[in-house]
């Protein structure tokens, strides 16, 4: 009993929302050795340098050692030119005890090589080409790497000298902890003061040791490391570049703030429920990727370790290196700029350098390395109704009824940890989900799906299939000692299957089989919570660090990339139950770079404010442009209760955000559309609906993600590059380059001020089809019927008006084109289409309308369609920023058209042209 007693003490403390997150559960930079030790780092002083004497080239690489002048410890640099102009830096220590981790679980498969040249080589230097306009230059004394595009200097490595690698060592099997210098393990055929000599910066002054080295403690948790300090650390900066970008998961501004004077961003996959805003505390996941705007031009990079991470972020002075460089260079003034200070507690330094130079080539490069999002499922882009939990069955049909009752569109409905029978996963509650079969077929039977939710702690329980086949075969992530970890979790104690043993995520993918996952069908998906992973009694509230893994890592080298790899092994459970014929669909909580090859992901425990549903803006930039494009956050707020004016205002913003799920806690009141008063169900119903007519257009939106890895919400600065207003715009966003999204996220706003980007450019407002001028602000009035959206002048948006009660049963409805027009009367669109639910699009089973306006005739033109059909048609042409009305309407048959024509709005609308999406077409205007 007394064991029950604490596992819901320890629930009670975990999920509790009457005050906010408890910022003494997790660390700050002082309170942990590695991160103090590498802001230690002094700039301007660095040891290291190049031994030219080492130097091998191959057609596509070149390998050098670099040696610290003060201790003679040494270096491997090895750098790769990349396909797509990328390069490719990578630093690890030479002869290593232990083979350090390398994250290579992040990349979409191998990269591409291409060519590096050596052009020029002096005692001085070296230079180098890559990727047509690429060029580097390595210093060789002190050590630094200068990027150029062209002749533009753009990235800069270790310009300040904080380069700080810290090599492994062994201690004495008989010193006491933290009394005496550590000692340095012979290999084989050295001796051992041979040994010690290659790490003479490693050892301590006589007599001294710095707290941390081998262990470290936080609150009643001990780290133990039997290598002792392993972090690396380096400094980059960006020449040119006033803002930086990426980074998440953190509650900030999308432009990264100054660290200088507080703690540096941190990438730690934590379960932090009720998490605080505007600071740099890591979150639930960890994407150590970042983009550099400059006013002509963006790059990127990318730091591929999954062990905990900072990122320090400051501008340069005047007087700094990198200004006097770049003043060098290009003869200009000493520009402010942004100087980063990355540095990881283990593993290599592994950067990819990515110079762009658009920020969709910078997202391509991306994309190129770490993937994309596969085109979802339609239905994963509709409406998602969520709740913690959702009672029992009859609940369940309770609130499926209710939907239809009042006309409101859903596609799926979620189940919460309570489905389960005491915490075990793949099973029911067998007394209040007696029949889950009957309960998936009566929400199927109306065009809907079920999630369910899925968590990688496993009760312990002997009765429990999923416990004994871990226990007998070894699939459990170990102690330091060796033995099976156990933690607390919702189940009570749980241990954790070890996914990055391939065996371990073939037979979790396994237990997604229909004659294994009872009362599950193919229209059943996942939900995995809870993965950074989340121990309720761990250290900040994870998993301790010494834990080992597959391959005798430790779980500090791995962390960040933990709830990926369940992720995986979900996703491929999911393919092979359909035998790879239907696209797979999970949502996870805990994310890595890579993680976006596998699901979608939201934002975690919110809470029910306007500042929570004002920050969800730039958290939702930030994984989008950091190649996580398939993200939500909660509607309405998890935690605490929202009211009318609140909810209908975030409902109004989610219809319009990549993933569109209302979810809320345990002990909130339940917010089914319908239980609040007329206005706020008929303003929710007004969202969703909205939200349904757009489906053509998100659907394209994915696709052309798949294809170009351009995410569907985007920050203004990704259309309009050289648009400095738009780089620190982070209160409104873009869908494709077509809409113009921004969210009213205060009480009471009756106006709000709108930043129109593009030079001579038109917007038009969505349902008036009223025109503004770029570029500019201005204000635009509010009422809480709707937020400002517009539509860009020169685009063609697809849409189906008629929303029905699940995206399935859309199928076959026609569509409506809304053109609108520049100020030249041209516009252009795209359409994309297939079944909507299998994989056959990869073998070209689809179709893509490419739609053109100019000269008064609107065009299309089939560019692919495969084997795939459709009855699908058109109902409806709108075009707007008409000036005048014309005297006919013929198509390419000589057909003549009706029409209707509104001088007011100059808007023209042409019903009923029937014609199918699958032929091509055109109509003249006779003007």
């Amino acid at each position: 009993m007394g064991n029950w007693l604490l596992i819901l003490t320890i629930c009670a403390a975990a999920v509790q929302s009457c005050v906010a997150v408890d910022r003494g559960n997790f660390k700050t930079c002082d309170q942990n050795a590695f991160c103090k030790r590498q802001r230690a780092t002094l700039p301007g002083n660095s040891p290291w340098e190049i031994l030219l004497d080492s130097l091998n080239s191959t057609i596509s690489s070149l390998q050098v050692q670099v040696i610290s002048s003060r201790s003679q410890a040494r270096l491997q640099l090895q750098l790769i030119a990349l396909a797509d102009s990328t390069l490719h830096f990578e630093l690890d220590e030479v002869n290593p005890i232990k083979l350090r981790y390398r994250a290579q679980e992040s990349l979409s498969g191998s990269p591409q090589l291409s060519s590096l040249k050596i052009t020029e080589q002096s005692s001085d230097s070296i230079s180098l080409s890559f990727g047509g306009t690429g060029k580097a230059i390595l210093l060789v004394k002190p050590f630094r790497l200068d990027v150029y595009d062209g002749d533009q200097l753009v990235i800069s490595v270790n310009a300040r000298g904080l380069l700080n690698f810290e090599h492994q060592r062994v201690r004495k099997s008989n010193e006491a902890a933290g009394n005496e210098e550590p000692s340095f393990e012979p290999t084989e055929g050295e001796t051992k003061a041979e040994a010690e000599e290659k790490h003479p910066d490693e050892k301590p002054v006589e007599g001294e040791e710095e707290p941390g080295l081998w262990e470290e403690t936080f609150k009643s948790h001990v780290d133990s490391k039997p290598y002792g300090p392993t972090s690396v650390g380096v400094d980059i900066s960006f020449p040119g570049s006033r803002h930086v970008y990426g980074i998440p998961e953190h509650a900030d501004t999308f432009a990264l703030k100054q660290t200088k004077n507080g703690d540096p961003y941190r990438l730690y996959n934590t379960d932090v429920f009720e998490y605080e805003l505007y600071n740099p505390m890591a979150l639930y996941g960890a994407v150590p990727f970042m983009m550099a705007k400059r006013q002509q031009g963006t790059v990127g990079i990318f730091w591929n370790n999954a062990a905990e991470t900072y990122v320090d972020i400051e501008e340069s002075s005047s007087g700094s290196v990198v200004s006097s460089l770049m003043n060098l260079v290009s003869g200009g003034g000493n520009e402010p700029h942004q100087q980063t200070h990355w540095f990881s507690e283990s593993g290599i330094i592994d950067l990819y350098i990515m110079i762009g130079p658009t920020p969709k080539d910078v997202v391509r490069q991306y994309g190129t390395l770490t993937g994309k999002t596969p085109l979802p499922q339609r239905f994963a882009l509709g409406y998602h109704q969520c709740r913690w939990n959702y009672n029992d069955q009859e609940d369940v049909h309770s609130v499926n009824k209710g939907f239809d009752l009042y006309d409101i569109p859903y596609d799926v409905l979620w189940l919460d940890i309570e489905h389960t029978d005491n915490k075990k996963y793949f099973t029911w509650d067998p007394v209040k989900f007696p029949d889950p079969s009957e309960m998936v077929h009566n929400l199927t039977a109306k065009g809907r799906k079920l999630v369910t939710i899925v968590d990688p702690h496993m009760k312990r329980d002997s009765s429990y299939f999923f416990h004994e086949h871990c226990e007998q075969n070894d699939f459990y992530v170990k102690d330091k000692n060796g033995k099976i970890y156990e933690g607390w979790c919702w189940p009570g104690s749980a241990s954790y299957p070890d996914f990055f043993n391939p065996a371990v995520r073939d037979y979790w993918a396994s237990r997604f089989a229909l004659d294994k996952y009872e009362g599950t069908s193919l229209d059943v998906y996942t939900w995995n919570d809870m993965n950074e992973p989340s121990v309720f009694n761990g250290p900040e509230v994870t998993m301790p660090k010494d834990c080992l893994h597959y391959g005798g890592y430790e779980h500090r080298d791995v962390h960040n990339m933990y709830g990926m790899m369940v992720v995986e092994g979900t996703i491929r459970g999911q393919l092979m139950r359909s035998d790879y014929k239907l696209r797979p669909f999970v949502l996870s909580r805990s994310f890595f770079a890579g993680s976006q090859r596998f699901g979608a992901v939201w934002t975690g425990d919110n809470i029910a404010d306007w500042e929570h549903l004002a920050i969800s803006v730039p958290m939702l930039l930030s994984l989008s442009v950091s190649g996580i494009p398939f993200c939500g956050a909660d509607v309405g707020g998890f935690f605490n209760n929202p009211d009318s004016e609140l909810l209908a205002r975030w409902y109004q913003a989610g219809a319009f955000q990549p993933f569109f799920r209302g979810h809320a806690h345990l002990h909130t009141k339940r917010r089914e559309p319908w239980l609040f008063d007329e206005q706020t169900n008929k303003l929710i119903k007004a969202s969703i609906k909205k939200r349904y007519t757009y489906l053509p257009y998100w659907y394209t939106l994915f696709y052309e993600h798949e294809k170009t890895a351009a995410p569907p919400m985007r920050p203004l600065w990704m259309e309009y590059p050289q648009d400095g207003e738009t780089f620190s715009i982070d209160n409104q966003y873009l869908l494709g380059d077509s809409i113009l999204v921004h969210p009213v996220v205060r009480s009471g706003e009756q106006e709000v001020s709108v930043y129109f980007p593009g030079v001579d450019t038109l917007w038009y407002e969505i349902e008036t089809f009223k025109a503004y001028e770029a570029p500019g602000y201005q204000m635009i009035p509010v009422t809480i019927e709707k937020i400002p959206i517009f539509q860009r002048g020169g685009t063609i948006v697809p849409k189906k008006e008629r929303a029905r009660r699940a995206s399935s049963l859309m199928t076959k409805d026609p569509y409506t084109f809304i053109v609108t027009l520049d100020k030249q009367g041209k516009a252009h669109g795209r359409l994309y289409i297939d079944d909507g639910q299998s994989l056959e699009y990869q073998k070209g089973s689809y179709i893509i309308l490419e739609l053109n306006m100019e000269g008064h005739t609107l065009s299309s033109k089939v560019t692919n369609q495969g084997a795939f059909e459709t009855p699908e048609s058109i109902e409806k042409i709108v075009i707007v920023g008409l000036s005048r009305a014309p005297s006919s309407i013929v198509d390419n048959t000589g057909r003549i058209l009706e029409y209707r024509y509104d001088a007011t709005s100059q808007t023209l609308v042409l019903r009923k042209p029937n014609f199918s999406v699958s032929n091509e077409w055109s109509v003249n205007l006779k003007i």
